[in-house]
């Protein structure tokens, strides 16, 4: 009987049941979930269903807004509330509340799929979940006097603002304004994600690599958020000029970042290779975006639909997987390493990535190229679900 109990104890340690208090401990569990989940079925119904898609905000601006704001920003929102609670000691949202903040975010992507009554819902909702998560987020670092954060509250609620304009064009009709709402929210959403990416990759790298020494860059980092800044408010002015030209030093100092953290060295490591990967393509997605914002070339290639792909779908996507995953494992106490389903929902995800990119030059195989992008998406995120979610709803080992 000693025997017996010997061997059944380590197994209840490495697999605790499921429990709502852990489930609701720290942002990233829920919302993980959340956009993940969402970033899958947004795209089935977009791709195999859009007849579902005929409310107030429907066809293209409800695929574009859903990836930026139910998708890119919400898993950025899991990361930063629960990144909090490690820079300040605080845990900004947890338990009921963190449970109400969900409850707003699912009211507005099903208030989105309904009609006027839905939509005006779904608005308010949507608003709530962004700014309260800035309210949260500025409560832990001021009450913490964490100067080097103040600003990320700001940015979240520039997503929110961004957010609000964008469905306020939605309402008006204006199609003009409404991508130049899309755009602001997207450059807020890269100043964002370029933030948390510098912290943590150089970070990721070193603990994984042993003997690796990477910089932190700290001042190139300044120039690069002030870069940011600035072209989100040339975009609002109107000076395109400008604002191509502040967001070519945003991407070339990206590339420089890049060079600097020696990525040959984490090429055996898919864990840092995809977050490696993704920075690069941010970098990249700036680039064409400055190029299109200058109006040089005018060229088809240099459409709007090409940068924010590269941005959105390479830059955007390709980081939060490897950010899903390796934070994920580590705050959940699981060693760092991969299995073959994740680095298959890797591999997966770059083929959707490569696909759609493919599928936006005019010829008779882009319906399927769409379609094979879509199926390699919807796989790499249901992957990703099958081996997190029963992770990410249990205490930490």
């Amino acid at each position: 009987m000693a025997e017996s109990i010997s061997i059944q104890e380590p197994q209840q340690r490495l697999t605790p049941a499921p429990e709502l208090k852990s489930f609701l401990s720290l942002g990233f569990r829920p919302l993980y979930i959340a956009g993940c989940g969402w970033a899958l079925l947004s795209i089935l119904l977009w791709i195999y269903f859009p007849s579902f898609l005929n409310g107030p905000l429907g066809g293209v601006m409800w695929h574009a807004h859903e990836m930026l704001w139910a998708f890119v920003a919400t898993i950025a929102v899991g990361f930063l509330l629960t990144a909090a609670a490690t820079w300040t000691g605080l845990n900004p949202l947890q338990g009921a509340q963190l449970a109400g903040l969900v409850l707003l975010w699912a009211v507005a992507r099903i208030g989105y799929l309904t009609g006027d009554s839905g939509f005006h819902i779904a608005c308010v909702a949507e608003s709530l979940f962004f700014g309260l998560s800035a309210i949260a987020l500025a409560r832990v670092v001021l009450k913490a006097k964490s100067k080097r954060n103040y600003g990320i509250p700001w940015l979240v609620a520039g997503l929110c603002v961004a957010n609000a304009l964008f469905l306020k064009a939605v309402q008006e009709g204006n199609y003009a304004l409404l991508m130049q709402h899309f755009e602001l929210g997207l450059i807020c959403m890269a100043i964002i994600a370029l933030l948390i990416a510098r912290r943590v990759i150089p970070f990721f790298a070193m603990r994984a690599v042993p003997g690796l020494d990477i910089p932190m860059l700290t001042r190139s980092g300044h120039v690069q958020m002030a870069g940011g800044v600035l072209a989100i408010a040339f975009g609002l002015a109107g000076w395109s000029y400008l604002m191509a030209l502040a967001l070519l030093v945003v991407g070339l100092i990206s590339l420089y970042q890049l060079s600097k953290w020696k990525p040959q060295a984490v090429l055996h490591k898919p864990i840092l290779w995809i977050l490696y990967l993704g920075y690069l393509l941010m970098g990249l997605g700036l680039l064409l975006a400055a190029m299109h914002e200058a109006g040089w070339p005018n060229i088809a290639f240099l459409r709007s639909a090409v940068y924010v792909h590269v941005l959105g779908m390479g830059g955007f996507a390709v980081l939060i997987i490897g950010m899903v995953t390796r934070t994920a494992l580590g705050h959940l106490g699981r060693p760092l390493t991969l299995d073959r389903s994740m680095v298959t929902s890797y591999v997966l995800l770059l083929v959707a990535v490569a696909f759609r990119v493919a599928a936006l030059w005019p010829t008779p195989a882009v319906q399927g190229l769409l379609h094979a992008a879509a199926a390699a998406w919807i796989a790499a995120f249901g992957l990703y679900l099958w081996r997190f979610v029963p992770l990410l709803i249990r205490p930490r080992l």
